[in-house]
């Protein structure tokens, strides 16, 4: 008897304990205002303490074939020149919660520029890339192209890709691709650019990323087919299509094959006279495609 009223208080004591812990609840999203710094003190340090090999790049110039690495400075490396010392820098300003709006740094390296068109943020790009963290952990590869479209990556992506330029390609005789003289580059992102809070598989939650890519072929996107290719779809001006609702129908125009929910698609209202410039019958300084108003 003395047994069995042990085993139930431990049994008890064990619902106890999991009961509080069920009644915690999730731990909270950490504040962005905070994460930022932290995000920007730890890619700093890694690019300080890092250095990519760049003198195979200058040894061999036209070979793309070679790929990028990085290692630590130390011993037989110590003489290496940190990507800290070659890396540019882009602040991409993210609002919070509270409406609050906080710089986010990110840092990259484009270690070949390409020779053909540069995407828009909103384009469809044919790449290869590796993803790591810092501390080497590799999380995502793709070593043969796939069709990325950047309106639908993560942030750090999309900002990163319009700074390099296709290649040239040929087709062999077997259906295949060749690639050559395309872009290639390294960029650093803070969690906010990349998954933040969220854990994706082998990523933990708040991790800082490190991307290689190298950027094969791209195409102009059009997404709601309608006559304007989707980074064009930016009424406002302030470079961000992600934003523009014209119609107020919660699907931004880039989407939205109607942009001014007037009955009338985008498509026939843009340039019915194929002169090149869009329609303004009423001549009120607003385009018939985005003009609730015509008539």
């Amino acid at each position: 008897m003395k047994d069995l009223s042990y085993f139930l208080f431990i049994i008890i004591s064990l619902t106890l304990v999991l009961s509080c812990k069920k009644d915690d609840g999730p731990e909270p999203v950490r504040e962005l205002q905070e994460q930022a710094p932290k995000d920007d003190e730890a890619i700093v340090s890694y690019l300080q303490t890092h250095f990519y090999n760049y003198e195979e790049f200058e040894e061999d110039p036209n070979n793309f074939r070679i790929e990028i690495s990085i290692d630590t400075i130390a011993d037989d490396n110590s003489d290496k020149t940190p990507l800290w010392d070659q890396v540019q820098t882009k602040t991409i300003e993210l609002t919070d919660k509270n409406d609050n709006v906080i710089p986010n740094k990110m840092y990259f390296l484009v270690v070949r520029e390409g020779v053909s068109e540069k995407p828009s943020r909103l384009d469809s790009t044919f790449v290869t890339y590796k993803g790591t963290l810092l501390n080497g952990n590799i999380f995502d590869r793709k070593l043969l192209p796939v069709w990325f479209d950047l309106a639908e990556v993560i942030r750090g992506f999309r900002e990163f890709l319009p700074e390099l330029r296709a290649g040239n390609h040929t087709l062999n005789n077997d259906g295949t691709y060749e690639f050559d003289k395309f872009g290639k580059g390294i960029f650093f992102i803070p969690s906010a650019l990349g998954y933040y809070s969220r854990e994706i598989l082998t990523i933990p939650k708040y991790s800082p990323l490190i991307f290689s890519v190298a950027l094969h072929k791209m195409n102009p996107a059009d997404h709601d087919n309608d006559g304007i290719l989707s980074i064009n779809e930016d009424p406002d001006g302030d470079g961000n299509p992600f934003n523009d609702d014209t119609d107020n129908d919660r699907v931004v125009n880039y989407l939205d094959s109607d942009d001014d929910g007037d009955g009338t698609s985008t498509r026939e209202e843009y340039d019915r006279d194929l002169d090149g410039i869009p329609d303004d019958d009423d001549q009120d300084g607003i385009p018939d495609y985005l003009d609730q108003d015509n008539n």
